[in-house]
């Protein structure tokens, strides 16, 4: 996922002559790749060293251990990340170099500093779907401007790909597959919550919220899917016990999310960077934010919270249903609403034209022979 399968797609068609190799984390990766048709390998394996050694082009979506950590050195390595950043990261992020000892903590942060500029170094091409997110990307990574391009990025060419009906029916029946649940025509609202470096989900709703939830669903024939970070910590079993309307869809079941965005009417979240896609799709945005102060304070952001939510933003899941009812029951507030997110999608994406993934790999090629 994260847009390294469809530049793996595209170079296949582009050029026969070119030897891929998917590097899998695991047997579970391993049989997924098999079912693609795509030749893989275990990335720690003694074979997964040997071809990481051996690679000219080396593609990662988070960081070097995406592919064999140990193999990488000498590669052209494209880094398509795996979002359009808001919350800092990496540089621009004290969280990166923090250390629990105060002693050592100063000298020790420098040297990290260091080590991960170094590192980033290897970097040769990383895409970039706006020059706003392409200016976070350059001082996160310590990179220069001619490393980080605005091509749009690959993983959102699904969302721009097609007719948007055909795009949304496509979408609906990839989640009803992740979910093994019968979705038929009900309205799909999608809840993701960001990942709080192991904190738990502030937002999850009381017992007297899960119920009130229940009934509007219920109400609006409409169906509540809670996606959390594949990292994340929260406990929402209370609420998809006892509901036949709230299901939830753990990353094991759909890893990558991007796919499936189309299927969703609405989006609730908080800091995640899916408002940004997801408003390729056109779809209104709520956001909840029961601890703005705290986490804007300790991660810090690339702009004002109030900026990336609207001014809009709740602090609970009864303020969300408020804004629920209100969104159907008033057009003007509901056209605000989809207004934002069209805002989101002019601002933060330079291309919607589903050619992102073919200006990487041209972008790449020209690279690649320039190189000796």
């Amino acid at each position: 996922g994260e847009g390294s399968l469809a530049l793996y797609r595209y170079a296949s068609r582009a050029d026969a002559g070119l030897r891929l190799t998917w590097l899998a984390r695991d047997e579970r990766d391993l049989a997924v790749a098999a079912t693609l048709g795509i030749p893989a390998v275990l990335k720690m394996s003694r074979r997964g060293l040997w071809l990481t050694l051996r690679a000219r082009v080396a593609v990662v979506t988070h960081g070097f251990g995406d592919v064999n950590r140990f193999g990488q050195r000498g590669a052209v390595v494209v880094q398509l990340w795996h979002g359009i950043p808001l919350k800092l990261i990496q540089l621009d992020s004290a969280a990166t170099t923090r250390i629990s000892v105060p002693v050592v903590s100063t000298q020790m942060r420098a040297v990290l500093r260091r080590f991960y500029r170094r590192g980033y170094r290897a970097i040769a091409l990383m895409p970039a779907a706006s020059e706003v997110a392409a200016a976070r990307l350059r001082t996160a990574f310590a990179l220069p401007t001619d490393r980080v391009v605005v091509t749009g990025d690959p993983r959102d060419d699904v969302l721009s790909e097609g007719e948007p009906l055909e795009r949304s029916r496509t979408a609906r029946t990839m989640l009803a597959a992740a979910l093994d649940a019968e979705i038929g025509d009900s309205r799909l609202l999608l809840y993701a919550p960001t990942w709080r470096d192991g904190e738990a989900d502030p937002a999850v709703p009381t017992a007297d919220e899960w119920l009130r939830i229940d009934a509007w669903l219920r109400d609006s024939d409409a169906m509540l899917v809670v996606r959390p970070h594949p990292n994340g910590v929260g406990d929402y079993a209370a609420g998809i016990a006892g509901s036949r309307r709230i299901h939830l869809l753990s990353s094991s079941r759909q890893s990558d999310l991007t796919p499936i965005l189309d299927a969703f009417q609405l989006l609730i979240t908080d800091y995640s960077s899916v408002a940004f896609d997801y408003s390729l799709t056109g779809g209104a945005i709520l956001f909840i934010a029961p601890d703005e102060e705290d986490y804007t304070a300790s991660r810090g952001l690339y702009e004002p919270y109030r900026e990336f939510s609207g001014g809009r933003e709740v602090r609970s899941w009864t303020g969300i249903l408020d804004q629920l009812e209100h969104f159907d029951t008033d057009p003007e507030w509901a056209a605000v609403v989809r207004a934002h997110s069209a805002a989101l999608a002019s601002r933060h994406f330079a291309f919607r034209d589903g050619r992102n993934t073919e200006r990487v790999y041209f972008e790449l090629a020209r690279r690649l022979q320039a190189r000796p």
